[in-house]
């Protein structure tokens, strides 16, 4: 499934750059954003098949870039996974609420992010 396009979005640098390298080196393409307005822009431009996306980020909120891409039919079908450092079940229910197609807290695993990111393009027929 390698060869996809996958936005990672995070305000620290240094995880952001963790999943790019993590995501590269599986073959997918991946472009970054560290805030949530860069993220909706890129979201919508950038033609990403999927987006691995931080809940707590400056300017627009995780949940609230997730709401605004899921309720527009024209980006709705993009799976979403938010991964977050917030591992209260209150955390995962507002992100499930939003749209969220899978939420995995920091620190993510290599392993456990790449099977993530397969199953959901996977189901989203990203194949």
């Amino acid at each position: 499934m390698a060869g996809e396009k996958i936005l990672a979005v995070d305000d620290s640098p240094t995880i952001v750059e963790m999943i790019k390298a993590i995501l590269e080196s599986a073959g997918y393409e991946v472009v970054t954003a560290a805030d949530g307005k860069e993220a909706l822009e890129l979201a919508r431009t950038s033609g990403a098949q999927l987006i691995v996306l931080d809940v707590m980020l400056p300017k627009l909120d995780g949940y609230r870039v997730c709401r605004l891409l899921k309720f527009d039919q024209k980006y709705k079908h993009i799976p979403i996974i938010m991964l977050t450092a917030k591992s209260e079940e209150a955390s995962m229910q507002v992100g499930m609420r939003t749209g969220a197609d899978l939420y995995l807290t920091k620190p993510i695993q290599p392993d456990e992010l790449l099977a993530a990111v397969e199953s959901q393009l996977a189901k989203s027929g990203g194949e």
